[in-house]
């Protein structure tokens, strides 16, 4: 052959596969098995990008090294098919979203067939088809109906969940709202990202520079009824179970950075002038009586209990503002450390120091209790907050360094020290009986927290970075959850008989201004009769 025409070749072969179905999945019994499987694409109208058959072409070429090697080869294809770019199209144009979803499922198709990708066509899924999604359905139940058992580290139905006999004594609501607090999956209070523009929830990775990838639309960050995955009381597994995957280490550093342990304490701070407290997490406990300021999430509940009247403005206008930035931008290193003052102040419970209580938008509700204890002269963090807004900077750690010029910057609130040490200014009355002056920090936060145990302000605890998963949206194209909440409160599940729950017609697909589903509009299908 003098020259290469994929149009004469390529032609002729795809048209024989397909007709010869050369890629179906042998069902010979005995045979050895290969089951290959490619990531999903999601059906966009503008079909494929040069990154799927980059992906594709390698798994290809496997699935057609163990086909020539002996293999019973499953090899399928399938389409993420449910989303929000299909909903807003249906949104502009009244369109269901359906038509414009399989539309862009069958050009993919195509495409795929043109390059000449090996998969089992037969076996082909969408996920927007109630075939498919009666088996999301069905993990969904599984995991809502199951509670995580601390002693066998497993998951168990939530049948076998022990119910202590006041909350069942308290009728029917009280057992429910128990074991709601336990189900893998369960409904909470949860900071999203709000996008108005969109009328839906969108995910951190949606959202970039506090607007939606899609339509360029302004996010605001607030707190809305969610469903929740409870992934958090996996965390010393899926930290301690690393060990037994063939993962590259750097792969697996990343994994456990991402679940973040970390051991701590919790200190409970009194408000001046009033009843509540606020918890602050530490690592650092030794460092308690270098404590200058408190630093809420703009997100706390606190904040509107306990600014006084003369700085509400100054905290709504600053709270507004900080709603508009994800949690990436709020927490970036390079970006400047704001925050407002609420005029309110807390009281340390090991020293009786009265410190100023802020509001910033560095602190994430996400992590920790959502509110910091500021050491300005042992936190590079808190250092920087504190010379922005003229606070104090109070060493009480003694550098370990050889170097006079470290150990009098130091002293002299010039540079944050987050090193080890020897402890400083132990004039309080507790450090004095703690015998804390000269010891080594280390030896000090054990003494620390045996102190705040012992007087109730504190305790030791394991804290992970790792949050529970946010899985729901406010939208039409998705699988509908199979719960139905009746008008006494009482929350039932549907049965597996009863899956799939198809997905109504509705009139239009805008979610409401306050971000209720579009299917709020379909009273047919949200009144059930017991």
């Amino acid at each position: 052959m003098s020259e290469y025409s994929p149009f004469d070749i390529e032609e002729k072969w795809q048209a024989f596969w397909e007709t010869n179905k050369s890629f179906k999945t042998p069902t010979q019994p005995g045979a050895k098995k290969a089951y290959i499987l490619d990531m999903f694409p999601y059906p966009s109208g503008s079909g494929l990008h040069i990154g799927h058959p980059l992906g594709y072409t390698a798994t290809d070429i496997y699935s057609r090294f163990k086909r020539m090697n002996g293999f019973s080869v499953l090899h399928p294809m399938g389409y993420d098919a449910f989303g929000l770019p299909a909903e807003q199209h249906a949104v502009n144009t009244g369109e269901h979203p359906s038509i414009i979803t399989h539309k862009s499922c069958e050009t993919f198709t195509t495409q795929m067939k043109r390059i000449g990708l090996s998969y089992d066509w037969d076996r082909e899924l969408k996920t927007c088809t109630p075939d498919y999604y009666k088996w999301t359905q069905w993990i969904f139940l599984t995991l809502y109906n199951s509670w995580f058992d601390e002693k066998q580290q497993r998951a168990r139905p939530i049948a076998e969940l022990t119910i202590p006999p006041e909350i069942q004594s308290a009728g029917e609501l009280a057992t429910q709202r128990y074991q709601s607090e336990h189900r893998l999956a369960y409904m909470a209070d949860a900071m999203v990202n709000w996008c108005p523009g969109l009328g839906t929830v969108l995910s951190n990775e949606e959202v970039i520079d506090g607007r939606s990838e899609r339509g360029n639309h302004e996010v605001v960050r607030k707190p809305m009824r969610q469903w929740m995955m409870r992934i958090t009381k996996y965390a010393e597994r899926l930290i301690s179970e690393l060990s037994t995957l063939d993962w590259p280490e750097a792969i697996k550093e990343q994994q456990r950075n991402w679940i973040g342990k970390r051991h701590g304490t919790e200190i409970t701070l009194g408000i001046e002038g009033s009843s509540e407290t606020v918890t602050v997490f530490t690592t650092r406990p030794d460092t308690l009586f270098g404590v200058t300021f408190v630093v809420l999430s703009p997100e706390h509940r606190l904040v509107q209990a306990i600014t006084t009247e003369s700085c509400k403005k100054a905290v709504e206008n600053y709270r507004t503002e900080a709603a508009k930035l994800s949690d990436f931008n709020r927490t970036l290193e390079t970006r400047q450390k704001t925050g407002c003052n609420t005029g309110a102040f807390a009281i340390n419970p090991i020293s009786g120091d009265k410190v100023p209580v802020y509001v910033a938008d560095y602190v994430l509700m996400t992590f920790g209790t959502g509110a910091v204890m500021g050491v300005p002269s042992h936190d590079e963090r808190d250092f920087v907050f504190a010379k922005n807004y003229n606070l104090e900077v109070r060493p009480v750690i003694r550098p370990a360094s050889e170097s006079p010029e470290i150990v009098a910057n130091t002293l002299n609130g010039e540079s944050a020290w987050t090193e080890t040490g020897t402890m400083l200014q132990c004039n309080k009355p507790v450090a004095k009986q703690l015998g804390l002056e000269g010891k080594q920090n280390t030896e000090a936060a054990s003494l620390i927290n045996q102190w705040l145990t012992d007087a109730k302000h504190g305790r030791v605890v394991v804290s992970y970075r790792l949050r529970d998963w946010v899985f729901s949206r406010q939208r039409y194209w998705g699988e509908p959850i199979p719960i139905i909440h009746w008008e006494d409160g009482i929350v039932t599940a549907l049965s597996n008989e009863e899956l799939p729950l198809v997905l109504p017609e509705v009139v239009d697909y805008k979610p409401s201004e306050s971000g209720e589903s579009p299917l709020a509009k379909s009273p047919e299908w949200l009144s059930v009769v017991d």
